[in-house]
Protein backbone atom coordinates (compact mmCIF):
# COMPACT_ATOMS: atom_id res chain seq x y z
CA UNK A 1 0.00 0.00 0.00
CA UNK A 2 3.15 2.88 0.62
CA UNK A 3 3.64 2.41 -3.13
CA UNK A 4 -0.29 3.33 -4.00
CA UNK A 5 -0.24 5.92 -1.25
CA UNK A 6 3.04 7.64 -3.03
CA UNK A 7 1.30 7.43 -6.27
CA UNK A 8 -2.04 9.12 -5.09
CA UNK A 9 -0.23 11.89 -3.66
CA UNK A 10 2.60 12.68 -6.21
CA UNK A 11 -1.34 12.74 -8.70
CA UNK A 12 -2.78 15.26 -6.17
CA UNK A 13 0.06 17.24 -6.19
CA UNK A 14 0.63 17.31 -9.67
CA UNK A 15 -2.81 18.21 -10.44
CA UNK A 16 -2.26 20.88 -7.89
CA UNK A 17 0.41 21.94 -9.61
CA UNK A 18 -1.46 21.68 -13.17
CA UNK A 19 -4.40 23.36 -11.77
CA UNK A 20 -2.74 25.84 -9.86
CA UNK A 21 -0.15 27.20 -12.48
CA UNK A 22 -1.42 30.00 -13.34
CA UNK A 23 -1.08 31.16 -9.88
CA UNK A 24 1.32 29.34 -8.63
CA UNK A 25 3.89 30.97 -11.19
CA UNK A 26 3.64 33.82 -9.22
CA UNK A 27 4.04 32.48 -5.63
CA UNK A 28 7.28 30.74 -5.53
CA UNK A 29 7.20 29.18 -2.35
CA UNK A 30 3.89 27.91 -2.62
CA UNK A 31 5.23 26.28 -5.88
CA UNK A 32 8.29 25.00 -4.26
CA UNK A 33 6.32 23.75 -1.22
CA UNK A 34 3.72 21.60 -3.58
CA UNK A 35 6.46 20.46 -5.79
CA UNK A 36 9.04 19.43 -2.87
CA UNK A 37 5.64 17.58 -1.71
CA UNK A 38 5.38 15.79 -4.69
CA UNK A 39 9.01 14.33 -4.48
CA UNK A 40 8.46 13.72 -0.92
CA UNK A 41 5.78 10.99 -1.79
CA UNK A 42 7.67 10.01 -5.11
CA UNK A 43 10.46 9.09 -2.72
CA UNK A 44 8.00 7.81 0.11
CA UNK A 45 6.09 5.32 -2.28
CA UNK A 46 7.48 4.31 -5.36
CA UNK A 47 11.02 4.50 -5.35
CA UNK A 48 11.50 2.90 -1.87
CA UNK A 49 9.50 -0.11 -3.20
CA UNK A 50 11.95 -0.38 -5.79
CA UNK A 51 14.10 -1.56 -3.88
CA UNK A 52 11.52 -4.21 -2.15
CA UNK A 53 9.35 -5.29 -4.66
CA UNK A 54 11.86 -7.10 -6.99
CA UNK A 55 13.35 -8.57 -3.87
CA UNK A 56 10.29 -10.11 -3.19
CA UNK A 57 8.86 -11.30 -6.18
CA UNK A 58 11.47 -12.96 -8.18
CA UNK A 59 12.22 -16.63 -7.52
CA UNK A 60 15.96 -17.00 -5.95
CA UNK A 61 17.18 -18.97 -8.78
CA UNK A 62 16.43 -15.51 -11.03
CA UNK A 63 16.61 -12.55 -8.29
CA UNK A 64 19.91 -11.03 -9.26
CA UNK A 65 19.94 -10.82 -12.80
CA UNK A 66 15.55 -9.70 -12.27
CA UNK A 67 16.56 -7.46 -9.48
CA UNK A 68 19.37 -5.80 -12.07
CA UNK A 69 17.55 -6.01 -14.79
CA UNK A 70 14.61 -4.04 -12.92
CA UNK A 71 16.54 -1.26 -11.36
CA UNK A 72 18.17 -0.72 -15.13
CA UNK A 73 14.56 -0.49 -16.46
CA UNK A 74 13.73 1.95 -13.57
CA UNK A 75 17.05 4.23 -14.18
CA UNK A 76 16.57 4.10 -18.11
CA UNK A 77 12.12 5.26 -17.22
CA UNK A 78 14.32 7.60 -15.12
CA UNK A 79 16.32 9.33 -17.83
CA UNK A 80 13.75 9.38 -20.84
CA UNK A 81 11.55 11.12 -18.03
CA UNK A 82 14.23 13.42 -17.10
CA UNK A 83 14.72 14.47 -20.78
CA UNK A 84 11.20 14.18 -21.70
CA UNK A 85 10.22 16.70 -19.32
CA UNK A 86 13.09 18.83 -20.18
CA UNK A 87 11.51 19.22 -24.01
CA UNK A 88 7.88 18.67 -22.92
CA UNK A 89 7.52 21.48 -20.41
CA UNK A 90 8.34 24.30 -23.43
CA UNK A 91 6.47 26.49 -24.39
CA UNK A 92 6.27 26.87 -28.39
CA UNK A 93 4.13 30.40 -27.93
CA UNK A 94 7.24 31.85 -25.78
CA UNK A 95 9.29 33.14 -28.27
CA UNK A 96 12.70 32.28 -26.16
CA UNK A 97 11.70 28.88 -25.81
CA UNK A 98 11.03 28.64 -29.67
CA UNK A 99 13.68 29.93 -30.71
CA UNK A 100 15.88 27.52 -28.72
CA UNK A 101 14.41 24.08 -28.96
CA UNK A 102 12.05 25.05 -32.00
CA UNK A 103 7.89 24.03 -32.27
CA UNK A 104 8.30 21.28 -29.35
CA UNK A 105 6.39 21.10 -26.24
CA UNK A 106 3.15 21.44 -24.58
CA UNK A 107 3.96 24.11 -21.83
CA UNK A 108 5.14 23.66 -18.33
CA UNK A 109 1.02 23.29 -16.96
CA UNK A 110 0.37 20.57 -19.64
CA UNK A 111 3.39 18.33 -18.70
CA UNK A 112 1.95 18.65 -15.15
CA UNK A 113 -1.43 17.19 -16.49
CA UNK A 114 0.39 14.55 -18.20
CA UNK A 115 2.80 13.93 -15.17
CA UNK A 116 -0.64 13.34 -12.69
CA UNK A 117 -1.94 10.45 -15.56
CA UNK A 118 1.39 8.89 -15.42
CA UNK A 119 1.06 8.90 -11.95
CA UNK A 120 -2.41 7.73 -12.07
CA UNK A 121 -1.67 5.26 -14.83
CA UNK A 122 1.90 3.87 -12.22
CA UNK A 123 -1.23 3.70 -9.45
CA UNK A 124 -3.34 1.18 -11.50
CA UNK A 125 0.09 -1.07 -12.77
CA UNK A 126 0.55 -0.92 -8.58
CA UNK A 127 -2.53 -3.80 -8.48
CA UNK A 128 -1.23 -6.24 -11.08
CA UNK A 129 1.87 -6.42 -8.59
CA UNK A 130 1.72 -10.05 -6.84
CA UNK A 131 1.53 -9.42 -3.12
CA UNK A 132 3.97 -11.45 -0.78
CA UNK A 133 0.90 -11.72 1.78
CA UNK A 134 3.67 -12.68 4.88
CA UNK A 135 4.97 -15.22 3.24
CA UNK A 136 8.71 -16.15 3.36
CA UNK A 137 10.79 -15.34 0.53
CA UNK A 138 11.67 -19.22 -0.27
CA UNK A 139 7.37 -19.88 -0.08
CA UNK A 140 7.17 -16.85 -3.18
CA UNK A 141 10.02 -18.71 -5.06
CA UNK A 142 8.26 -22.20 -4.65
CA UNK A 143 11.82 -23.50 -3.06
CA UNK A 144 9.96 -24.80 -0.16
CA UNK A 145 8.79 -28.78 -0.51
CA UNK A 146 5.45 -29.65 1.56
CA UNK A 147 5.96 -32.83 3.62
CA UNK A 148 3.89 -35.00 5.64
CA UNK A 149 5.27 -36.14 9.25
CA UNK A 150 3.53 -38.25 11.22
CA UNK A 151 2.71 -36.75 14.52
CA UNK A 152 2.87 -39.45 17.79
CA UNK A 153 -0.11 -38.46 19.68
CA UNK A 154 -3.16 -40.08 20.75
CA UNK A 155 -5.31 -40.30 17.96
CA UNK A 156 -2.01 -41.13 15.17
CA UNK A 157 -3.02 -37.74 13.36
CA UNK A 158 -0.81 -36.39 10.89
CA UNK A 159 0.19 -32.46 10.37
CA UNK A 160 1.62 -30.47 7.24
CA UNK A 161 4.96 -29.28 8.31
CA UNK A 162 6.68 -26.54 6.17
CA UNK A 163 10.51 -27.03 6.03
CA UNK A 164 13.14 -25.14 4.09
CA UNK A 165 14.45 -27.58 1.67
CA UNK A 166 15.49 -26.07 -1.70
CA UNK A 167 13.72 -27.14 -4.74
CA UNK A 168 17.39 -27.60 -6.30
CA UNK A 169 17.39 -30.59 -8.90
CA UNK A 170 20.94 -32.32 -9.24
CA UNK A 171 22.10 -33.23 -12.72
Amino acid sequence: WIQMMGFIFMSLFMGLLAGLYPTLKFQVATFIALYALTFFFANWGPNSTTFVIPAEIFPAKFRTSAHGIAAASGKAGAIIGAFGFLYASKDPNNPKDFAQYGNVGIGLQNSFYLLMAINIAGMFFTFLVPESEGKSLEELGGEVEMIQSSKSGLKGETEDVMIGIPAVQST
